[in-house]
């Protein structure tokens, strides 16, 4: 049989092309192979091995010959190839030539987008979270919200890539988005601006006169760099609040970095696979570790990737107290590798595993004390007009006549980096972690 493939093949050039394309992938078993039938039996491992080839070639066969419409070999493969891909799990592909070209342009380049990340979740396009002050950010797209439909194009079935590809565009240009949202009847139709993705990564702000609160928006190559110039400006700090809410990762080194600041040995994270090279441990050193100051870290379901090594190491060396919702789940390795000069191939390699040797992948992080985003109500105190609130009032009044102060526009410039306790009441995750971190401090004082 599988000389008569060969042969029919040889016939016509283009088949010829497919068997040479075949050939390549599978030369070395094939020439190890013998051609009788009784060989195959002694090796049966082998013989489905290339039993599994022949199928593919005769199906490859059978749709250039019969298909209603035109269609090439090379179209047909990289067509099985993405199907192939796609079905191991959400984060490899094969990417053609205008998909590599558009990772180029996503690595090195300038591009109009919405600053969002995505993931599958459930074999549903989710969003893992959009990034702080982007335009997704500003339109109200939020963490686990499941996009449905592209503009006109429904994300079933749809990879992630394909959804990223169309996603991105020209700054300045306009895209709908319909989502499914938890506690919505019906989905939402959400209009957004494509625009230049700038992100800023690190956040400080203060809260009362000993308390850093620390903003990790992404893992960009800066994070490290960062977080240390804030502490260090904050030498009065007693506790810190580490906020990775909505943080979809990034760079592997630079959560690394993270960790090595407050644990001074042991494994920060791991990650193992099938080739021996790629497993491998990342530990900690003793080198500018701060393993006293109390530390609370947020998280919440758009928390992912690096942000889940963070506060997963944190939580397993019982550095940090860890307070929010469930993790996203993301704890996989990709690499890609090129093909040939046009085409790649992202697959993934390995998992991370976190120091007590748990996983992320599909599981995530659960906090410490889990509690959910929303305001808290604040006690009605009355009613009473105290002179310094009558001031504040009529200052407010002349402001609306005579326009903003100059002192007025400095307070404010001020107040950006304060996190008030109206603020606090606001966000009730952050308040439980200020909360839990007064605690903290309090022990740790006690202790000392």
């Amino acid at each position: 049989m599988m000389g008569l493939i060969i042969t029919n093949m040889i016939i016509k050039n283009k088949k010829a092309i497919l068997f040479g394309f075949l050939s390549t992938v599978t030369a070395s078993f094939i020439f190890a192979t013998s051609a009788k039938a009784n060989n195959f039996e002694e090796q049966p491992i082998n013989n489905s091995k290339l039993e599994a080839y022949i199928k593919f070639t005769n199906i490859v066969k059978i749709i250039e010959e019969q298909y209603v419409d035109e269609i090439n070999a090379s179209d047909i493969i990289n067509n099985a190839l993405k199907g192939m891909l796609s079905n191991l799990d959400a984060h490899s592909s094969f990417m053609d030539k205008k998909e590599t070209k558009e990772l180029q342009v996503q690595t090195h380049g300038e591009f109009g987008g919405l600053g969002i990340t995505v993931g599958m979740k459930d074999g549903a396009l989710t969003v893992i979270a959009p990034l702080e002050g982007t335009p997704a950010d500003k339109a109200g797209i939020k963490a686990s919200d499941i996009i449905l439909k592209i503009d006109n194009q429904a994300t079933i079935g749809m990879t992630i890539d394909k959804a990223v590809s169309i996603m991105r565009g020209k700054p300045n240009t306009p895209i709908l988005l319909t989502i499914v949202r938890k506690g919505e009847n019906k989905p939402l139709k959400i209009k957004i601006i494509r625009d230049i993705i700038e992100i800023q990564s690190v956040y400080s702000k203060t809260i009362g006169d000993d308390i850093l609160y620390l903003r990790i928006t992404s893992f960009d190559q800066k994070v490290v760099d960062g977080m240390r110039k804030a502490i260090k400006k904050h030498k009065n700090r007693r506790g810190i609040i580490l906020d990775l809410r909505n943080n979809p990762g990034g760079l592997l080194n630079q959560a690394i970095g993270v960790v090595d600041m407050f644990v001074k040995e042991g494994a920060i994270v791991s990650q193992k696979g099938k080739i021996p090279e790629e497993n491998l441990v990342y530990n900690a050193t003793s080198e500018d570790t701060d393993t006293k100051t109390p530390l609370v870290v947020l998280v919440n379901g758009g928390s992912a990737s690096a942000s889940e090594i963070v506060s997963g190491a944190l939580q397993d060396h019982k550095r940090a107290v860890i307070v929010g919702k469930k993790t996203f789940g993301k704890g996989s390795v990709q690499v890609v590798m090129p093909i040939n000069q046009e085409e790649a191939l992202r697959l993934t390699i390995a998992r991370y595993y976190l120091p007590s040797g748990r996983t992320i992948q599909a599981v995530g992080v659960s906090p410490d004390i889990e509690v959910s985003y929303g305001e808290i109500k604040k006690a009605e105190e009355g009613i009473s007009i105290k002179e310094k609130d009558l001031q504040k009032h009529l200052e407010s009044e002349l402001e609306k006549i005579d326009g903003i102060s100059s002192d007025k526009k400095s307070d404010d410039k001020k107040s950006k980096k304060i996190i008030t306790e109206d603020d606090l009441y606001k966000d009730a995750q952050l308040k439980s972690a200020v909360d839990i971190l007064k605690a903290l401090m309090i022990t740790n004082k006690l202790k000392g």
